[in-house]
């Protein structure tokens, strides 16, 4: 009998590159430092409604593919330039997905699609394809849910999210309350907003909690609280982005001291899952936004070159190009014409909201 009481299932120890290497072989070029500057500054400025223009994170469930990411990448920055009078665009470039059991964890955790979880290479493409991103001019969103990732990461980052399962944990508040960014907490999956308003006020408070340093090293991280969090609604049991429930969500917001800043999923609850139900979700909360909610300030859509997902295979050769292997998603064309149409129904309002400044 093994009289051993540590690491007893552990099958191995396998070094990882630490951040400050990453970032030396990576380093962060001017023009993706002016886009991540400027991005965060316009973001935090429609959550402070110093900007009237709707926040709009769009793009991919799940990042797979690094061509396909480029070339969405390159048209939205492109649509960007025709919608940036109601609207501030931002990429969704997803690589880390929290799993309710088993599955597929993303590009940095395996990279190959095939188990291998050669993470060294995920972390490598990562960066990679967020200075490739970022280096066009377009700001970036993902989602924060290992708590060593940000030291790779985060410096390219405009947005982030602490998902719904992740809003109740004590790690990622803490390391919400560091995070150089706006940061957007989810409601449960239940749909109860109570969780994410709690993780708004914990990282808004200095923490001090274990995590690395650039050099890898395990060290006490000791921060000053993010001012920029706010709820995102992505539905649960039952939807949550009607009037309702959106009221509902600002008197909760109101009796906890915060701002009535919220940002919806179209995706998620709200859906129902069917990349179909993401139009139905946009349309009204605009309608809403023009009826004079202010507490509306951003939208979630995922969206990829080809509508609808595809089951996640071991070949990547195997995948049909451009289509989610995570979450269903709309086609660009359908981006496209939701956009267009939202920034048409925009122009007038936020004409006036400018004027009254």
């Amino acid at each position: 009998m093994s009289t051993r009481t540590h690491d007893i299932n552990i099958r191995s120890f396998e070094p990882l590159v630490d951040p400050s290497t990453l970032k030396r072989e990576l380093p962060m070029t001017p023009a993706s430092e002016r886009t991540v500057i400027e991005g965060r500054r316009q973001i935090a400025d429609i959550l402070a409604r110093r900007d009237p223009r709707l926040l709009v994170i769009v793009g991919p469930c799940s990042i797979h593919d690094e061509r396909a990411a480029v070339e969405y990448a390159g048209r939205l920055a492109r649509l960007q330039e025709e919608v940036a009078d109601t609207m501030l665009l931002v990429m969704r470039v997803y690589f880390e997905k929290p799993r309710t059991t088993v599955g597929w964890k993303g590009l940095i955790n395996d990279p190959h699609l095939n188990g291998s979880c050669d993470m060294n290479t995920g972390l490598r493409r990562a960066r990679r394809l967020l200075l490739t991103i970022t280096g066009m001019g377009l700001p970036t969103a993902t989602e924060m849910l290992d708590p060593i990732t940000p030291q790779y990461l985060a410096g390219l980052v405009c947005w982030s999210a602490i998902g719904a399962r992740t809003t109740e944990s004590q790690t990622h508040r803490e390391m919400a309350s560091g995070l150089s960014m706006p940061v957007g907490f989810k409601n449960c999956t239940d749909g109860g907003l109570s969780t994410a308003i709690h993780a708004m006020v914990a990282a808004r408070t200095p923490q001090s909690f274990i995590g690395v340093d650039p050099a890898g090293r395990c060290c006490i991280v000791s921060t000053t609280g993010n001012p920029w969090t706010h709820i995102v609604l992505r539905g649960g049991r039952r939807p949550n982005y009607d009037s309702v429930s959106i009221e509902e969500a600002c008197h909760e917001l109101r009796q906890a001291g915060l701002e009535e800043t919220i940002v919806v999923d179209c995706s998620h609850g709200n859906s129902r899952k069917k990349h179909t139900g993401q139009e139905t979700v946009l349309k009204n909360v605009v309608g809403q936004r023009l009826e004079g909610n202010r507490a509306l300030v951003g939208l979630m859509l995922e969206s990829n070159l080809y509508e609808g997902n595809q089951p996640c295979r071991q070949d990547p050769a195997a995948l049909a190009y451009g289509v989610s292997i995570t979450d269903e998603c709309i086609s660009w064309e359908t981006t496209v014409k939701l956009l267009r149409c939202t920034h048409d129904r925009l122009r007038e309002s936020i004409r006036q909201l400018r004027a009254a400044v």
